[in-house]
């Protein structure tokens, strides 16, 4: 893969995330680079103080540093800031890290030599990506803690640092860009396989696709709705189940969950496509401090990651709701008052009882949501002696973005297993071709649920397979 600086594109992040392939610089790139080191270089001669070069950190901006320890400075600097705790990320969010950070060091303005970047990319060639334990960056002064712990990596492989080139590394946005783009990835899988239990819903619990009509959508304008209701069309159009209760049911609307998913759901994506064109934004971004222009070098916040905070909580208050509607449904699937279908979705309930803690699964997970969608941007606590007295908290909002993902991914393979069991009872009808595929996948992975057993690996096997990309994206 070729890196051109300033110019990721959406496909190559989700690659890198995706899995390894070797990287190149794009030749272009390195007069650039050769450039701003040299001014750094000329500044160090000149001895005059500038910070991060040749002057203390933070609060100890004022103090100088004799050009003998400007080295000395950078490698304490790295071992000092490495003090992240908790459990270590994991590798393909370290992969977008390290990618990242080579891209934004590469555009020119850092005042790195070659020689930073070339071990940067020649450590991701190797696959020994560096530690990093999750926690430690309240997400300003870029993300300090967990990018030393990366920098760290880079000098235990033989990277001897020069003047400013500690602080290059440390600052910067790339752990809470990466770990937001992690829960961007997982949110869009999510997307899409919720799209697809929800529909098979609407089939299982023989529920009316009138609510999906393209008039009622364009009236109101909102892009995502309209989007989400053609896809709902697309996938029930031409459905047996649908054809045999469109006389003699007697009931006039169905219940939200159902009724409402292209302007639940096209909201969330809505949100999805405005939080992917922010983060595409901040992945190529020049995000350290201070930066390098021509022969002037200047001091200001890029390090502050308020855009990718505002975003990771946006886009896990969207995450949430998606796992909330998708719940919804399962609590309608086996109730039999409101399905007509079996009750928990299982033949002789009481002897058995079929779905009714798997809902209550469901039903803890959207509920424990609730609670990390709580925006985590609202926080800030000051740091640094009160030098750095407003944080983004990017970081951890971007973390949790991940756990929202995560337990949505459970829920919608809960409603995806019972949806399916919902068609299973209305055999010999058939669904649509899209949802009868859907059904395949799903029974490919977890057998019909014919009476009680083990029901935890068939979760983790419907789960396996929508982290796995098989069940559509937001695309």
């Amino acid at each position: 893969m070729i890196i051109t600086p300033g110019a990721l594109t959406l496909d190559q992040l989700r690659h890198v995330w995706a899995g390894f392939e070797p990287l190149e610089l794009s030749a272009s790139a390195w007069p650039a680079i050769e450039a701003s080191a040299a001014t750094v270089q000329r500044i160090v001669a000149k001895g005059e103080p500038a910070y991060g070069i040749n002057t203390g950190f933070g609060k100890l901006a004022k103090v100088q540093i004799s050009n003998e320890n400007l080295a000395l400075l950078q490698e304490n600097l790295v071992k000092s800031h490495a003090a992240g705790v908790g459990p270590l990320l994991p590798e393909r969010v370290v992969r977008l890290i390290l990618f990242t950070k080579i891209a934004s060091l590469a555009r020119g303005y850092s005042g790195v030599r070659r020689e930073v970047i070339e071990k940067a990319i020649e450590v991701y060639n190797s696959e020994q990506l560096p530690p990093i334990p999750s926690q430690g960056s309240v997400g300003a002064s870029g993300d300090l803690a967990p990018l030393a712990h990366l920098a760290l990596g880079l000098m235990e492989a033989g990277l001897q640092l020069e003047a400013k080139e500690g602080l290059a590394l440390l600052n910067g946005t790339q752990v809470s860009t990466a770990l937001a783009l992690d829960g961007l990835f997982q949110t869009e899988q999510v997307f899409g396989a919720a799209l697809i239990a929800g529909a098979m819903s609407v089939d299982a619990a023989k529920g009316s696709d009138t609510p999906f009509d393209a008039r009622i959508h364009e009236v109101r304008g909102q892009a995502g709705q309209i989007e989400v209701a053609a896809r709902f069309r697309e996938m029930l159009s031409e459905s047996e189940i649908r054809e045999s209760h469109r006389t003699g049911d007697d009931r006039v609307q169905d219940p939200y969950c159902l009724r409402c998913q292209p302007q639940v759901m096209g909201a969330c994506l809505d949100t999805i496509e405005h939080c992917t064109n922010t983060l595409l934004i901040e992945a190529n971004a020049v995000s350290d401090n201070p930066l390098v222009f021509g022969d002037e070098v200047l001091s200001g916040g890029n390090f502050h990651a308020e855009p990718v905070a505002l975003v990771a909580d946006y886009l896990g208050i969207a995450c949430a709701e998606i796992g909330a509607l998708s719940e919804r449904r399962i609590a309608l699937l086996t109730d039999a008052s409101f399905s007509l279908l079996p009750a928990f979705l299982v033949a002789e309930p009481g002897l058995n009882s079929g779905f009714m803690i798997a809902h209550v699964t469901a039903a803890s997970l959207a509920s424990e949501n609730k609670t990390l969608a709580h925006p985590g941007s609202v926080d800030s606590l000051p740091t640094s002696a009160n030098q750095e007295d407003h944080v983004s908290m990017a970081t951890f909002a971007a973390r949790k973005l991940g756990d929202i993902a995560a337990n949505v991914r459970y829920i919608v393979a809960i409603e995806l297993l019972a949806a399916a069991q919902g068609f299973d009872f209305h055999r010999p009808l058939r669904s649509s071709k899209p949802l009868e595929d859907a059904y395949k996948l799903v029974r490919q992975n977890a057998k019909f649920y014919d009476q009680d057993r083990y029901m935890a690996p068939d979760i983790e096997a419907v789960a396996a397979l929508i982290e796995s990309g098989a069940l559509g994206s937001s695309d």
